[in-house]
């Protein structure tokens, strides 16, 4: 995978070697600091010939300007300064970074005429560089020996002029750490299943132990005493056994109920009996999106040390046919003790959630829970690839994560629930079942969670068209986007940090 760059940060320079990034804003002159690198009239003369209009995140690269010792010079758009919002700043050094090519030496000059650049917003442009230089390219093999040594030597090196330094490279600080830890969810989702099942998962979960998060893994064994039947009867298709990962951070005071994430996590859905289609099942290996967005969650907030406590339950199986598996008609007991009639094993995340949801709950007693899960293909019927679903029991807590995702760019979009769609799921012959007619069928599977949570403040994020073959941008070009780890990240830190 690709090595990210090392970045600092320093005063206004003159910068007079390797690569020059400068900011120019819509329809308007670069800031005094970024014309003092080529001059002004060299400037004015680049921007008019090319008809860089300096719209948002569009970028302009020259090779090594008249004049200068400059290898490269890179214009970068920041559109309207005064409406910069969301993940803006990300998009611009995401667009950075795009450009710099195999420049070893980059100078980012960070001004824009008349606009204060906050700590913030410079955190924010190095956390779009640390997400637009991602691949994932571990199983591609090398051309030969002379080639590699070249790409493991290779790092470029970017230091990121503004006003206060120190005060921006104490919140890189923080957005680095979130960066580790959308990094380690896209790097679990973009795993291929083969290499990644169950208990590989957890055991990577177990490598957050060298944060201080305390991780326990339970066993198939450990379930059937809790009597979670629900999960285990989409596991018991798949010679790979199921496993729950739990992951509790404690930063805040002992007294303090922890907050709870739940994430499903089929490491690969063939959807049982009820199998899928052939074409587009590949993408099945990242089925465990929403419990690779709580691990990764779990990484940035022990990582930044934040001042809450916080419990992670992930529910890791592989829905697979054999002998064994499930069949459409099987009634299973959950934790809870609610009967479920299994119309469809294709519908199977929610049955791993379920007995997820119950445990973390009754455990944990938590202020709130959000699960996360790539949970229906409904959901993008309805909202498309560009904002998941929100589901939730409680006005305040949806409020809170709608303006997270507005703050991030992860957004969300507030979907129903009520008792019309919860009577789809009765049935005769159990408590439920856990499908209900063709139409709202997000919504249905909403209603069938929210069975398992009792009272507690819950929230369902179904994030099937955001984390998964999501549309590149300029900060994720990767087919796993990691998404719901800022999102939550700055929900945690608005919130709920003493």
């Amino acid at each position: 995978m690709s090595k990210r760059p090392s970045i600092s940060f320093a005063k206004y320079a003159v910068v007079d070697s390797g690569t020059a990034i400068l900011l120019v804003p819509a329809e308007g002159k670069a800031a005094a600091e970024a014309e003092s690198v080529v001059g002004q009239a060299l400037l004015s003369r680049i921007i008019d010939v090319s008809d860089f209009k300096g719209k948002l995140a569009t970028s302009l690269s020259t090779l090594a300007p008249n004049g200068t010792e400059l290898e490269r010079l890179v214009l970068v758009g920041s559109g309207d300064p005064a409406k910069l919002k969301g993940d803006d700043w990300l998009k611009i050094g995401g667009a950075a970074f795009s450009k710099i090519g195999k420049s070893k030496n980059v100078s980012v000059v960070l001004a824009l005429p008349g606009t204060e650049i906050s700590a913030e917003n410079a955190a924010d442009f190095a956390l779009g560089i640390l997400l637009r230089s991602y691949t994932f390219d571990k199983y591609k093999t090398k051309k030969g020996k002379d080639e590699s040594e070249k790409e493991d030597k290779f790092v470029a090196s970017v230091t990121i002029q503004v006003a206060d330094p120190h005060a921006a490279k104490k919140a890189f600080a923080n957005a680095e750490a979130v960066a580790d830890g959308v990094i380690l969810a896209r790097n679990l989702v973009n795993e291929p299943a083969n290499v990644l099942g169950p208990v590989e998962f957890a055991e990577r979960v177990e490598d957050l132990k060298k944060l201080d998060v305390k991780v326990e893994i339970l066993t198939e064994k450990d379930m059937k005493k809790l009597g979670m039947g629900s999960l285990l009867g989409v596991a018991q298709g798949s010679t790979r056994p199921a496993r729950i990962a739990i992951m509790e951070w404690h930063g805040g005071k002992s007294k303090d109920k922890p907050i709870a994430f739940v994430g499903k996590g089929v490491t690969f859905d063939s959807g049982g009996l009820s199998i899928k289609p052939a074409g587009g099942m590949e993408e099945m290996k990242g089925d465990m999106g929403g419990a690779a967005a709580v691990t990764g969650l779990m990484h940035a907030l022990a990582s930044r040390k934040a001042k809450v406590n916080v419990v992670g339950v992930i529910g890791i199986v592989e829905n697979m046919i054999n002998g064994d598996a499930q069949r459409p008609g099987d009634i299973v007991t959950s934790m809870s003790g609610q009967t479920i009639e299994v119309l469809n094993t294709d519908a199977e995340g929610r049955l791993v959630l379920a007995d997820a949801l119950y445990y973390c709950n009754d455990r944990f007693q938590p202020k709130f829970m959000v699960n996360l899960a790539t949970l229906t293909g409904a959901i993008m019927v309805a909202l498309g690839v560009y904002q998941a679903g929100l589901f939730s029991n409680d006005d305040a807590l949806a409020a809170q994560l709608f303006d997270a995702g507005q703050a991030t760019g992860e957004r969300l979009w507030r979907m129903p629930l009520g008792t019309e769609y919860d009577k789809l799921i009765d049935t005769k012959n159990a408590d439920m079942k856990n499908i209900g007619g063709r139409h709202g069928g997000a919504i249905i599977a909403a209603q069938f969670l929210k069975r398992f949570v009792g009272e507690t403040p819950w929230a369902h994020l179904d994030i099937a068209g955001t984390a998964i073959g999501a549309p590149t941008n300029e900060y994720s070009q990767s087919w796993a986007s990691g998404y719901g780890v800022r999102l939550l990240d700055r929900l945690v830190r608005d919130n709920f940090e003493g």
